[in-house]
C-alpha cells in the first residue's frame, strides 16, 4: 500500500497525513540539507538523517554546534545530536531533541549499502 499525500491544500489534511504516515514515509520527512561541498559531490540538496551522520546546528541556542547524530526518533520527527543537552532542575543532563530542518549534514555515514546505492544512482543520472 503506497500512501500518497492528499491532493487537497487544506492544512488539516496535511497535518493528518503527517501524523498518520507509516515509518517508511516518516524516514523521508526527517531530512536535512546537505553542506555545499556534499551538494556539489552528490548533486542533491537534502538527505534523510541517519544515526552516524555528522551535522551542524543552524538555528537555536546551540547554533554552530557540530556533532554526530545519536538517535532519530520517527515517532516525534526529532533528532538527537551528541553534545546537545539540557539541564534538568535537579542538575542532571538530558539529550535535547532538535528539529531536522534546523540541521545541516556535513558528513554522511555511508556504511549502509542502500544509502551508497542511492547516492551513486543520483550521481550517475547527471
Amino acid at each position: 500500500m503506497k500512501m500518497k499525500r492528499p491532493s487537497s491544500k487544506q492544512a488539516r489534511k496535511q497535518r493528518k497525513w503527517v501524523g498518520e504516515a507509516p515509518l517508511h514515509m516518516r524516514h523521508r520527512l526527517v531530512s536535512a540539507a546537505l553542506s555545499k561541498d556534499l551538494k556539489d559531490k552528490y548533486k542533491k540538496n537534502s538527505m534523510p538523517l541517519r544515526k552516524g551522520d555528522t551535522v551542524k546546528v543552524m538555528r537555536g541556542s546551540v547554533k554552530g554546534h557540530v556533532g554526530e547524530v545519536m538517535k532519530v526518533d520517527l515517532k516525534t520527527y526529532k533528532v538527537y545530536v551528541q553534545g546537545v543537552t539540557a539541564k534538568k532542575s535537579d542538575g542532571t543532563d538530558v539529550e535535547r531533541a532538535l528539529e531536522p530542518s534546523n540541521l545541516m549534514i556535513t558528513e554522511l555515514h555511508e556504511e549502509d549499502k542502500e544509502r551508497r546505492d542511492a547516492l551513486s544512482r543520483n550521481m550517475e543520472a547527471e
